[in-house]
This record gives structure tokens, sequence and C-alpha cells, in this order.
């Protein structure tokens, strides 16, 4: 009887399989309950080791995420239908801290503060993610803003300007304009390489959708990602969106790209925060927000920067918008947001329903950055644009008590007000640098002095309009080109305004 033997092959499987199988390890997969559930929290026992902000998985397709972290059980906030979630349900965890798609792909895209497409255009298939929430960059890591962003808006690009990697405030009470001035900012970076994300946060669908329309026609969206978190939205999501929106702006500054971020508004996030931490039983401070909204708004602002050359010189602008009531900008958010940010645009209601706008008080409205990267020509007209718009504001507070002014107050007055004519701009009215130089050049030098000031705006029109048509080469260009008022395009700009000035006056 032949003895039974094990062939080579067989052998070699055998050695090639436990080579394959070497260093496998049995995988652990936490496991927890749902104890509690309710307004969109879950408190779920047994993830001893869940971490913060860590996703967690439901039944039923429903995510987490992980805000508080208690000794014997943890608080999730519940993203998608939170019906489905019951007690009792089994819960995992995903080893998975939040994260967002972040790239080109999302650009002209309109997606959720997790990353979800919500414009019906399918699929993103984005190739890169960033965390949500990360570290902001320190300040070996920064250089000084030296670049300007232009609004298109004379008022803030003259007296209030706006540098890359600045965090400026708009704020104001509700229906002042707010949004206007940060759309006007989004449309006026076309064509020059600036990629925006507009976070609209808390607002109606209605009007996002009409935000989102206005991107299309002007064009807008081929450079702009819109994060949107309605009203109608979990408050887990509205407190997300901004960070959402930062990675994703924070992936085209660390590219060596300039990008724009709006969020529109922070007071309603703050809003949405304060709701989760009640819910999740965090000890609520002044007017019953958690002790750590300031932190939270600052840690968010802070990733604006201008980065160093070393890091590839991207920037990252933030034009955060905070809502005040009746003007009150001493109130908790608003003054946390204050103290953050690089300077504010203070927008009010009595301007704005006096028929002024953008309706921007110069007088408290400040950029604390952004001076220094202001454009030469158009520095050299703020200058005596403020002494004049100062010198209007201190007569215009003494005309009222006083019966009789003398000649020189009386002229100071009106040319303060044909001044003030002249920084009125139409919803969506953008001006380039050069046409923002001249029309104030036109003001400070006294053209505007024998013109009606009901009919500055139709001058200022006019004499843009002309020198588009015949001075363009002489007078826009050189401007735009070396962003100085040489001597020969100051003595060409006279030239075109008192040509000008001579035919409207005879119309």
């Amino acid at each position: 009887m032949a003895k039974a033997g094990i062939s080579a092959g067989e052998i070699s499987n055998l050695i090639e399989q436990r080579i394959k199988d070497y260093g496998k390890e049995l995988q652990m997969e936490e496991q927890g309950v749902v104890v509690e559930v309710g307004d969109g929290i879950a408190q779920v026992y047994g993830l001893q080791n869940a971490m913060s902000l860590e996703l967690i998985e439901f039944p039923n397709d429903v995510q987490g995420l992980v805000l508080n972290l208690e000794e014997d059980s943890v608080g999730v906030a519940l993203f998608g239908n939170t019906e489905l979630v019951k007690e009792g349900d089994t819960v995992k965890r995903t080893g998975r801290v939040l994260e967002t798609p972040v790239g080109p792909e999302l650009l002209g895209r309109v997606v959720d503060p997790l990353g979800n497409p919500k414009d019906g255009q399918g699929p993103i298939n984005a190739k890169e993610t960033r965390l949500v929430e990360t570290k902001a960059e320190g300040i070996i890591q920064r250089q000084p803003v030296d670049t300007p962003l232009q609004t298109g808006i004379k008022a803030i690009d003259a007296l209030t300007p706006i540098g890359r990697g600045q965090r400026q405030l708009i704020i104001g009470d509700r229906q002042t304009g707010k949004t206007t001035i940060a759309v006007d900012a989004i449309l006026n970076q076309k064509d020059t390489g600036v990629k925006c994300i507009y976070v609209a946060i808390g607002q109606k669908a209605s009007t996002v959708a009409k935000t989102i329309e206005l991107f299309r026609q002007s064009g807008a969206m081929d450079y702009t990602v819109v994060v949107s978190a309605e009203a109608s939205d979990p408050a887990p999501l509205q407190w997300l969106a901004p960070y959402s929106g930062c990675a994703i702006g924070e992936y085209f500054m660390f590219k060596g790209e300039d990008a724009l971020v709006v969020y529109d508004d922070l007071s309603k996030q703050a809003v949405a925060y304060r709701q989760l931490a009640l819910l999740l039983r965090r000890p609520p401070g002044r007017e019953a927000y958690p002790g750590d909204v300031f932190y939270s708004h600052s840690r968010l602002l802070e990733r604006a920067a201008r980065l160093n050359d070393n890091l590839g010189g991207g920037s990252l602008t933030a034009l955060p918008i905070i809502e005040t009531k009746a003007g009150d900008v001493s109130a908790y958010i608003p003054t946390n947001v204050i103290s953050i940010t690089d300077g504010q645009i203070f927008l009010e209601s009595d301007l704005f329903n006096s028929g002024f706008r953008p309706a921007m008080n110069v007088g408290v409205s400040v950029s604390r950055v952004g001076g220094a990267a202001q454009q030469k020509a158009i520095r050299t007209m703020a200058g005596p644009l403020r002494l004049e718009l100062s010198q209007y504001r201190a007569l215009e507070a003494f005309v009222e008590f006083a019966s009789e002014l003398d000649d020189a107050s009386r002229a100071q007055l009106d040319r303060g007000q044909r001044m003030m004519e002249l920084l009125k701009q139409d919803q969506h009215e953008l001006r380039s640098v050069a046409e923002q130089t001249i029309a104030i050049y036109a003001g400070v030098n006294g053209y505007l002095d024998g013109i009606e000031a009901s009919q500055v705006r139709e001058f200022e029109r006019g004499l843009l309009d002309t020198i588009h048509a015949q001075y363009a080469d002489s007078i826009l260009k050189p401007i735009m080109d070396t962003g100085k008022l040489e001597d020969a395009v100051v003595e060409k700009i006279k030239e075109a305004i008192e040509s000008f000035a001579q035919g409207f006056g005879s119309n």
C-alpha cells in the first residue's frame, strides 16, 4: 500500500496563504446604544473611545456628529431624518472626523455643509477632502496684507479698503443692504482669479435661490461655490456651514490662490449654536449663549490669512455679516465679532431709508488693515475725501443749532452734500479703481460745486462714459496698469472733466 504524501504544489499554496494572512488582526467595531433622543440630539451609551466631531452611523442611513464627550455617554447631533432614530438603536463609530469635499470640482455648485450637492446637477467628483475644523495658521506662516481686494463700491474701496487676507465685518440692522455689499464684492471678482465661497446660513430658501440666480446670470458661478444651510435645515447644519465654507476656501489658499468667503450671517449661526448647546445641556452664559460662542467665531475667522511665500503666498479673505437689533453694536455677538475682525462696514437704517445707498456710515466704518493694500491712485484721493466728509459732518451737526452760516461754511456744506451724493451707488453698479479715482477727483477738486446735488450722479455717469469713449488709453489704462496717478494722467483727467462740464452745463 503506497504511503500518502503532500505534493510540492500543496506546500507552496499553504505557505502563500500563510504569508497573505500574516499580520491580519481581529478588527473590533465599537458599538453603542441610543439611550435618549429628541430635538435632533441623541445621547449614546457605550462609545468610550469616540472623538470630538467624529461621524457616527445610525440605522436607516442617518449620520450624527459627536459634540459632547461625557463620562458614560456621548452627545450626538443628528443629520438627516431624525424621526428614524429611536431609543435602543445600535450605532457604530466610523473613526472619521468630519470632512468636506474640496477642490475646483465644487466651483459652480451648490452644496450643503456636508458637501452633498443641492443643485440637482449630479454628484460632485471631488478628488480631495479637508477637515471641517482645523487650527488657524500661526504668525510665522503669515505675511502682511499688501494686495487689495476690490469690491467695486466707491465708499468701501476708498474709505474702508479690504486687502486679501483681511477679515472685514459687515454689520447693520436687517434690510440695510448687508448681503448686497457681499454679493457685489463677489460679482466684482470676475476675471481677477479670486475664487469665492458664499455661505448662506439660516436664510429662506427663496432668498438663497435669488442670489444663486443672480450669480448665474452674471457669470459669477464660474468661480463661486455656494454652501447653503437654509432656515428649514437642522441647527447642526446651520452651525457647521461656515466651517465647511472656510475649509473649501482654505483649499484654494494652500494652493497659492486667492479666495474670498462670505458668511451670511454669523448671527444666525450663533443662534443655531445656542440651540445646540442648550439641547446638549451645556451651561448657558450671557443671553443663554454657551460660554465658548466667542471661541467658535474666533477660531473660524482666524483661519482667514495671507500666507507667506514659503507656503505659496495664497490668501483667504473673510467677509462675515452680523445683524444688529435697533443698531445696537454693543450687544453680545456684535461686540464679539467686532473684536475679532480687522474693521467693520457699519450700515444704518436711517441712511438706507433716506435713499443713501450703500447705507454706510462713513464716520463709524473703519478698515484697520486694508489701507496698506490700497492702490496708490485711490489712496491719493481717499485722504481729501475723508477730510471733506469729516468737515461736512461737523458742520451738519452745527447747522441744526445755528441760524446763519458764513459763505465759507455754506460752501463747505454744499461740497459735503455733493460728496455724499457721489458716494451713492446703485445695486450691482460696480466701478473699477480708475473710475472711482476719476469720480472722487472731480468731487474733491470742486468740479461738482456748480452742479445741483440731485444731478451729481448723472454728471458722474456721463463723465465716465465720455472718458471710456475718448480717453480710455490716456487715462483709464495708465491707472489700471500702474495703480498710480501720474502727473500726465492728472492733466488728462482735468482736461476731460472741464470739457465734459462745459457741455453738461449747456444741456
